[in-house]
């Protein structure tokens, strides 16, 4: 049994060990701590890129699989990952050996954030995009931030950054901090800045019901301090439900002509947008950025409001969006052959599908949007979004939906069907198709895919390189 009372950070750590290394946060972790002087090991059961990549660039030794024997240094710390249970083999021998363990949030405040103004950016879309603007406007600014995103940040090169400034960009995940923390890792921070992107069902393996996610939001937002400054998303009707006579500061973004902040006109010249922000009663600026869709608009919103607020100036803000270069997996285009684009999206949630769709459609008037979409997270796998996922790819021209990856992770009654979901959208007169996997897709669309087209992948998954196979088959 794992001692509550050895959940702690001692004050004289020099050797850490990582379990389950491999997973985003807890890279960049292990890379910070790395940076910082510490002796870091690590762990996992897949050891894969690009992290695996990341971890032996920075030199920190990773044992594939896990062993007791791994701790056998008697480290001075173990980080626990979220993926990892109870009887885990270095669960187990860390508590025989009574050492100090702590969760990766735990271990982010300790190390990187406690001496740092935290920008926390959390809810259920747009925290990487949002984040990765926030931290680019914050370094093009000269105000040298440092970050941690859960995704990798194309003009850094990573999803992390130690930077000597007094401001840490956080990515704040609704998801639980450990087994021995059912907590949603978002309430390890302190933070000066919040951004609320929004409150919709997620996470189905951890909550029960929409009603278990709004009461983990009503909790955070209740818990900041009155100095704090949330920026809050004004068309979630929950959001401004949520917001209602909190003792912190709660200026409102987005499109209401009462906010705070909202987005004034929109003009799209492909491959960029141009938009005017309104900060009170006054124009902010006008921008021009590569991001794709309103929704992305939206984020630079947030974005640009967090660091007006910490003294980011317009005109620095205007040179970030200019300059800044997206974020992987998030409308990455991965090569064009024969007129075909073939774009990676990480869109998995019925709204995050629509928006990107609708996003990327006034990009590439030319020809057809072909939405390929696999159902692979814990929620997108169960059949709570069945219905939703019919109606989230109406302004696509032809859909075609892997089935389940996993099956075997969900019970047959709860689980998804991808066949129901093309049969439902065929009806609605839509060109639809059900594979059983990358392969059958991309031999499908090879043949069929013509100069113009644009073939959106959207998973959380790394989908059985599709990609790549695509543009090698056409």
């Amino acid at each position: 049994m794992i001692d509550p009372n050895k959940n702690r950070i001692p004050d004289d750590v020099k050797n850490v060990h990582l379990i389950a290394v491999c997973g985003t946060a807890m890279a960049a972790l292990a890379c910070m701590l790395k940076e910082l002087g510490y002796a870091v090991t690590g762990s996992d059961r897949n050891v894969y890129p690009p992290m695996s990549d990341l971890l032996a660039q920075n030199q920190i030794p990773v044992a594939r699989g896990f062993a007791a024997e791994n701790l056998d240094n008697r480290p001075d710390l173990v980080v626990v990952g979220n993926a990892v249970s109870k009887d885990n083999a270095e669960v187990v021998r860390l508590a025989e050996a009574g050492l100090a363990y702590c969760s990766m949030p735990q271990a982010i405040q300790h190390f990187a954030a406690k001496d740092r103004e935290v920008l926390l950016v959390c809810g259920t879309h747009g925290k990487t995009t949002a984040s990765s603007l926030l931290a680019w406007m914050l370094y093009s600014a000269g105000l040298d931030p440092s970050f941690v995103i859960g995704g990798v940040v194309k003009d850094f090169g990573g999803n992390y950054r130690l930077g000597k400034g007094r401001h840490m960009v956080i990515e704040g995940d609704e998801y639980d901090t450990a087994f021995f923390d059912k907590r949603s890792k978002f309430f390890h921070y302190r933070p000066k800045v919040a951004i609320l992107t929004g409150v919709e069902f997620d996470h189905a393996d951890i909550f029960a019901d929409f009603g278990a996610v709004r009461k983990t939001f009503d909790k955070f937002i209740g818990g900041l301090l009155p100095e704090s400054l949330l920026l809050a998303f004004d068309s979630d009707p929950v959001v401004r439900d949520l917001v209602k006579g909190r003792a912190c500061n709660v200026k409102m973004y987005g499109n209401r002509d009462d906010s705070a902040w909202r987005l004034g006109r929109v003009t799209l010249q492909p491959p960029a947008s141009v938009v005017e922000m309104i900060c009170g009663d006054a124009v902010f600026g006008t921008f021009e950025t590569r991001l794709i869709g309103r929704y992305n608009l939206l984020n630079a919103l947030a974005a640009a409001a967090a660091a007006h607020s910490v003294g980011v100036p317009a005109e620095e803000i205007k040179k970030a969006l200019a300059t800044f270069s997206g974020v992987r997996r998030r409308q990455e285009v991965r090569g064009v052959v024969r007129g075909v684009t073939v774009m990676d999206d990480f869109a998995h949630h019925p709204t995050a599908v629509a928006a990107t769709i609708a996003g990327v459609r006034p990009f590439y008037p030319e020809g057809r949007l072909i939405a390929v979409f696999e159902p692979r997270t814990n929620t997108s796998m169960r059949n709570v979004f069945q219905q939703d996922y019919a109606k989230a790819f109406d302004l696509a021209d032809m859909v075609c939906v892997s089935r389940v990856p996993l099956p075997e992770k969900v019970p047959e009654g709860m689980r998804f069907s991808s066949q129901q979901l093309a049969d439902d959208l065929i009806k609605s007169g839509k060109e639809a198709y059900c594979f059983d996997g990358a392969d059958a897709i991309v031999d499908f669309l090879k043949g069929r895919a013509a100069a113009g087209d644009v073939v959106l992948v959207m998973s959380n998954g790394g989908f059985d390189n599709i990609h790549e196979k695509l543009l090698v088959g056409l």
